[in-house]
């Protein structure tokens, strides 16, 4: 054989055996249900469930907590304490991560936590909207209280008044370390009542870790 062209085949014959045993590293996707008494999965990347659900958890129960020890309970005829109603504007991310379906995760998980609360209930997220695009007022706007009042008296027109706004808001600060970085998660929620202008604000926070593994170490794993 012409020694051009074995050296040839043999430069193809290497590329071919390379290509097939990448090939045969190559993984499958795979999905499983999780069952209730396994732990969410930790996200590689960035933050998922196992972040979010528990700073959910632990700033509602403060929150609400903090305004139930303020509230007197009002009885009307044995009937029980009348739940006072929150306004939920939305979550605003000013995290280093994009949240995706997350956000409007977030804004159920938040929904879910007030709804099992014996002394609030939030109005629905569809009479929100309504509300703020009659009123042609964005979440950030509620701030300045004469557009409160006349969010309120929009929403009052709706036949959905309420006596708290409620706002989310999930932001991140990330520690860098040769390649590795941690980022710390804090989400806070903020009251205000309507007729008093006080607000009450709480965070939760979660501290995550981020690695990455050489090519080397990765061979090690059954690559």
């Amino acid at each position: 054989m012409d020694r051009r062209l074995f050296v040839r085949w043999l430069g193809g014959a290497a590329l071919s055996t390379a290509v097939l045993g990448l090939s045969g590293c190559r993984g499958k996707q795979y999905a499983h249900v999780l069952k209730k008494d396994e732990n969410n999965m930790v996200g590689s990347h960035k933050a998922g469930s196992e972040v979010y659900e528990e700073q959910v958890a632990e700033a509602v129960a403060k929150l609400l907590g903090k305004e139930c020890s303020q509230i007197q309970q009002v009885s009307h005829q044995g009937i029980g304490p009348i739940k006072k109603k929150i306004c939920f504007v939305g979550v605003e991310n000013a995290s280093a991560e994009d949240l995706g379906d997350f956000k409007a995760h977030l804004y159920e998980l938040i929904d879910q936590k007030i709804s099992e609360s014996d002394m609030f209930e939030k109005l629905s997220d569809r009479y929100v909207e309504v509300g703020l695009r009659d009123s042609r007022l964005r979440p950030d706007d509620l701030f300045k209280p004469s557009n409160q009042r006349t969010f309120q008296q929009v929403m009052e027109r709706n036949n959905q008044p309420f006596d708290y706004l409620l706002f989310a808001k999930l932001t991140s600060g990330t520690t860098t370390s040769n390649g590795d970085y941690q980022r710390d998660y804090l989400l806070t929620l903020e009251l205000i009542n309507i007729e008093s202008g006080e607000g009450e604000k709480v965070s939760a926070k979660v501290r995550k870790g981020y690695h990455k593994t050489v090519l080397g170490r990765l061979r090690n794993y059954g690559g």
